[in-house]
């Protein structure tokens, strides 16, 4: 009622009151509009409840969605959900205070208009144009802040992420010598993220513009032209002072509005919303691409208990009371100077040796109990020694895996930097006459192919990529960890250990697992063997990013 009857009720006081001398009346008109605030303000009470029942509802329904969500996932974590509530909670606010600050600039915008073309239609082109200009703007550049609203806040994500890792890893850094690299990393990161907020910053400062359209040059062109509007009578002096209401106490503050406050916390929502929609979304289960040669295989935990081999009855144990579980789709390096049992490890793990006493059960099934056919499909190792066999090299390749899709092959051997070698070697349907003249790392690449086609679960590297050197073992790894399943490597250099989730030190027949950054608090062993490992690398190897480092 206000925007509506503001321009109507002022013109009437000046042209039926005051203007002649009727003060009174004048005063009585106004008296109206001051009725009719008072009206507005019972209503906009009387409709938070209605409000309540559209944005709870909302609230509700984005909860069960992150919950469920989160719970699906396993790898969410409790600081992942506690930070999709709080934009759940940063949801529901900007929707409410949008639903209400829209309508009620909605309602402002409509019912000044109304009322301008009631009391006074010739003004009309003079406010109409500019106001549509205004409108045009302000939708062309909603897309642009909307899309470096986001920026900004993955920008800020992506810095939060870094931070976190450099400041959860530092003592790997330190001990790694790559403060410098990590500072850097650090340093670019942030460029980014302030470079994203001042792209931001130019593009909010157009919304001026629309202000300046919508609301200040209808004030101007109106003011400009009231001197020939009254003069042929266009206008009254009640109608021109009812005008300038309508324009700056309803129109101007409407613009104003919905130009900054409701463009930001639009632009908030919006962008809240997609990230909810990203990191909130069910997880499901797609049909696997022809080119994807992954596994299928399900992630089965490992728990050794109270493990215990000796090679003879008299001999000293080489493993004597080792406990460890590790969890499902877990990457663990196994350390220790030579003669600590690693690849007798390897070996029960793999189920070629039994235990002497003790347990070792993955998923509560002992390897070593099952047939050689059954213990491969659970259980693949890859020794030092790679073995090639003369013969077809693509039968080389699947050997493990017989069925292996061609696009399969040429994703595995593209992914483990194998695909230069087999091209050399005439492609995969090409024929090996004498693997001896390979070289010991050509043999452990196309072994390591082979065993990452394998549907195996769990898969143990025994020093698998000792002929490979320093960056060809990092591509081996990585694509090892990220392939489903457990990963077992028995360490060759530091790389390995720091790119593990834990590591496992072997002592004396007993072990420690643990991060790598608290198993050189736990173990002084530990600590020698990684500052032998740094002493002893080639100078310029690539020392693995902090983002790495457990």
């Amino acid at each position: 009622m206000p925007p509506l009857l503001s321009g109507l009720l002022v013109s009437a006081a000046v042209d039926r009151g005051f203007l002649v001398g009727r003060p009174g009346v004048g005063v009585a008109w106004l008296a109206g509009f001051g009725a009719a605030m008072a009206v507005r303000a019972y209503a906009a009470r009387a409709g938070f409840p209605h409000l309540a029942a559209v944005v709870e509802p909302f609230r509700d329904a984005l909860v069960e969605r992150v919950v469920r969500g989160a719970l699906a996932r396993p790898t969410a974590g409790p600081a992942e959900v506690a930070r999709l509530t709080e934009q759940v909670e940063s949801a529901r606010q900007l929707t409410a205070t949008l639903l209400r600050t829209l309508r009620g600039v909605g309602v402002t915008l409509a019912a000044a208009l109304l009322g301008l073309t009631l009391l006074a239609p010739a003004v009309l082109p003079l406010v109409l144009l500019p106001l549509l200009a205004a409108g045009l703007l302000f939708t062309r550049l909603l897309r642009p802040l909307v899309e470096r609203r986001r920026a900004v806040v993955l920008a800020e994500e992506r810095l939060a992420a870094e931070a976190g890792r450099a400041l959860h890893g530092l003592r790997d850094v330190q001990a790694t010598g790559t403060q410098t690299q990590v500072g850097a990393q650090l340093a670019e990161t942030a460029r980014l993220s302030a470079a994203a907020s001042r792209a931001l910053g130019r593009s909010s400062a157009l919304r001026a513009l629309v202000v300046a359209l919508g609301g200040r040059l209808p004030v101007l062109a109106v003011l400009a032209a009231a001197p020939w509007l009254l003069a042929h009578d266009a206008l009254t002096p009640g109608e021109l002072l009812g005008v300038a209401t309508y324009l700056l106490q309803q129109l101007d503050p409407a613009v104003r509005t919905l130009a900054g406050t409701v463009g930001g916390w639009l632009l908030g929502l919006t962008v809240v919303l997609d990230r909810l929609a990203i990191t909130s979304a069910h997880p499901t289960t797609p049909d696997p691409a022809p080119s994807d040669p992954a596994p299928s295989a399900p992630e089965p935990s490992l728990r050794l208990t109270a493990l215990h081999y000796t090679h003879a009855p008299t001999a000293a144990p080489v493993l004597d009371g080792l406990h460890a579980t590790l969890a499902a789709g877990e990457h663990i390096a196994v350390v220790g100077p030579s003669g600590t049992g690693k690849s007798t490890l390897a070996a029960l793990l793999a189920g070629l040796l039994p235990p002497t006493s003790g347990e070792l059960a993955i998923d509560g099934v002992r390897p070593s109990s099952l047939p050689a056919a059954d213990r491969a499909r659970l259980v693949a190792l890859l020794p030092q020694e790679a073995y090639v066999f003369p013969g077809p090299l693509r039968e080389n390749l699947t050997w493990l895996a017989p069925t292996a899709a061609d696009s399969q092959l040429a994703h595995a051997t593209a992914l483990l930097g194998a695909d230069v070698l087999v091209a050399r070697l005439g492609g995969p349907d090409a024929v090996l006459t004498d693997p001896a003249a390979l070289s010991a790392g050509e043999r452990q690449l196309l072994a390591l192919v082979r065993t990452y086609l394998s549907p195996a679960p769990v898969v143990v590297l025994d020093e698998a990529t000792c002929h490979l050197d320093a960056a060809a073992e990092e591509r081996v790894e990585r694509a090892f960890a990220a392939r489903p399943g457990t990963l077992v490597v028995v360490a060759h250099r530091i790389s390995s250990a720091l790119r593990a989730d834990r590591v496992l030190m072997l002592d004396g027949g007993r072990g420690i697992l643990a991060r790598h950054g608290d198993l050189q608090v736990l173990s002084p062993l530990y600590r020698e063997l990684v500052g032998h490992w740094l002493g002893s690398a080639v100078p310029g190897t690539a020392v693995p990013p902090a983002g790495s480092v457990s």
